[in-house]
């Protein structure tokens, strides 16, 4: 490293728990801002279908580039099955802004699910319908897990568009 990031790395060594705790939910809340106002952008000038499907593209590349520093940074081994996919879930960055959990586990499978998800609930506050991220997420969750181990598989039980419980947004099974 250079010796700005040296001095940087030395002023948070110094910070206080809670405000590391605020950096990071600062950093995961202006990377989905970023995320959705480029959405936006693209679908102001393209139109809904041409923004998912670069909307699509990127996750395609960032979802295994997050996977794979999740993995190194709190050492989970490429090929840990389920609980490295578990563990890896628990430290991306939406795990800092939404409510998630883990159900139905089994010795071979588990459900994933969004409980609040921050851009569907700032669209039901604005009274906007659920944004239609299914196509993303497919691509998103299935890469990601793939990335941990290419074992496991990735089936979608809701994601909107579909229609989903008041409980949750959307659900996805992993299964190995």
């Amino acid at each position: 490293m250079d010796k700005y990031h040296d001095n940087r790395r030395d002023e948070l060594a110094k910070l206080s728990k809670a405000d590391l705790i605020g950096i990071i939910e600062d950093g995961a809340k202006n990377w989905l801002a970023h995320d959705g106002l480029w959405f936006l952008a693209v679908e102001a000038e393209h139109g809904m279908e041409t923004a998912i499907r670069h909307d699509t593209t990127a996750w395609e590349r960032f979802t295994r580039v997050e996977a794979r520093r999740i993995m190194k940074r709190h050492q989970i081994e490429p090929n840990s099955g389920l609980a490295g996919l578990k563990e890896a879930l628990k430290h991306r960055m939406y795990a800092h802004l939404n409510i998630q959990e883990v159900v139905e586990e089994t010795a071979n499978s588990f459900v994933f699910r969004m409980n609040d998800c921050r851009v569907q609930s700032a669209r039901k506050r604005d009274g906007r319908p659920d944004f239609p991220c299914k196509s993303v997420g497919v691509v998103e969750y299935k890469l990601f897990a793939e990335t941990v181990d290419p074992r496991i598989k990735t089936e979608c039980i809701c994601c909107p568009p579909d229609d989903h419980p008041d409980q949750y947004y959307c659900s996805w099974k992993f299964s190995i």
